[in-house]
Formats: structure tokens, C-alpha cells, sequence
């Protein structure tokens, strides 16, 4: 399998809007909990036509060929184990995760940017260690001064976020949609009622 194989299904969410297949590894748990990986239905039935994924659970609705009619994938398994990332990608969106969406200096939700704790006017680097997502008023508030100059606290210091964190922290955020054939196969470890 390509390299491109294991974020192809992340980068295109028109196509997810209609019949969406969750992909998990050939262990069974997702390769991405946020976002969830999904692909568009007809990635689904093209990997199920090159043997590269096991179907099991599908929609009610079929599509048709001259000389085929298959329902559609909602839940594939990878047949080869794709091996998850050690390391976290350093990108905005993996910030707002590892920050629950949440401004780091008053908890605010909603529209959000990222700023410096160290300003880097100061020196202060651009890294997991120094960069926290803040809302617009706390950032423009805080502006390059430091914490103690702006009179300002951190919700909790900035670290790097392991692999196993982010996933953990994705699995709090559920997305928009979700078929009732994924339930079992993304909570699968979740605590049971009693």
C-alpha cells in the first residue's frame, strides 16, 4: 500500500457527505478516531474490489454495474495492519485537540488561534512545549508580553501530546455523523452500563 494510503481518507469531506465507510485496521479499531476514518463509499467498494479490505457491515442502499449489484460498504477492515504513527504531527488542528478546542487562558470555545506563551519576540519557539490555542481576546489581551507581564495564567502547561493522547482526546469529540453499524467498532472498549 502507498504512503498516501493511510490520510488519503481525512483530505476530502464533500465526498464523505453521502454513504461514508469507517476504515479500521486489520486489528478492528479505527486508524483515526478525529477526524474519524472514513472514505467515501466508492474508495470503499473499489478497496473491496482489489482485495484490500474486508466488508462487514453495509447500507441498506446497493450500486449497480451492467453486471454487478453491491450494497455499500458503512464499515470496512483493512486486510494488511497499517502501523499508527509514533510521533504527532505538529499542526493547528492537532493543537485545538490536544487543547479540547478550549482557549488555555479562560476556557473559551468557538473561534480560535494559536499564541506563544514565550512570545517569540522573546525568543520563544514555535513547538508543543511553547504554543497553546487561545481565544482571539486572550491572544490580542496577552499580545507578546509574558505570562506574568500580562497577568495571565495557563490552564495547564503545553506539552507534547502522545499518539495514544490525541486518539484518546478524539474519541470525546464524536463526528457530525455516525451509522449505527459503527457504534460497536468505535466504542468498543468503552465502559459498559451496568
Amino acid at each position: 500500500m502507498d504512503g498516501d494510503f493511510r490520510t488519503h481518507f481525512t483530505h476530502d469531506p464533500q465526498n464523505l457527505r453521502r454513504h461514508p465507510a469507517l476504515v479500521l485496521n486489520a486489528d478492528y479499531r479505527p486508524l483515526s478516531y478525529y477526524p474519524l476514518s472514513l472514505w467515501p463509499w466508492q474508495e470503499a467498494v473499489k478497496a473491496a474490489f482489489l482485495d484490500r479490505v474486508v466488508i462487514v457491515a453495509e447500507y441498506d442502499q446497493v450500486v449497480r454495474s451492467p453486471s454487478v449489484e453491491l450494497r455499500i460498504p458503512s464499515v470496512v477492515v483493512l486486510r494488511e495492519y497499517v502501523k499508527p504513527k509514533r510521533r504527532v504531527a505538529f499542526t493547528r488542528f492537532n493543537l485545538f485537540l490536544r487543547d479540547a478546542f478550549q482557549c488555555q487562558y479562560c476556557g473559551a470555545t468557538g473561534e480560535l488561534t494559536f499564541d506563544h506563551v514565550i512570545p517569540r519576540s522573546a525568543g520563544g519557539v514555535t513547538s508543543w512545549e511553547n504554543v497553546v490555542a487561545a481565544c482571539s481576546s486572550c491572544n490580542l489581551h496577552k499580545g507578546s508580553r509574558s505570562l506574568r507581564q500580562a497577568r495571565m495564567r495557563l490552564r495547564k502547561p503545553p506539552r507534547r501530546p502522545s499518539v495514544h493522547e490525541l486518539q484518546n482526546m478524539g474519541r470525546k469529540f464524536p463526528p457530525n455523523f455516525q451509522h449505527e453499524s459503527w457504534i460497536d467498532f468505535l466504542y468498543w472498549d468503552a465502559e459498559l452500563e451496568a
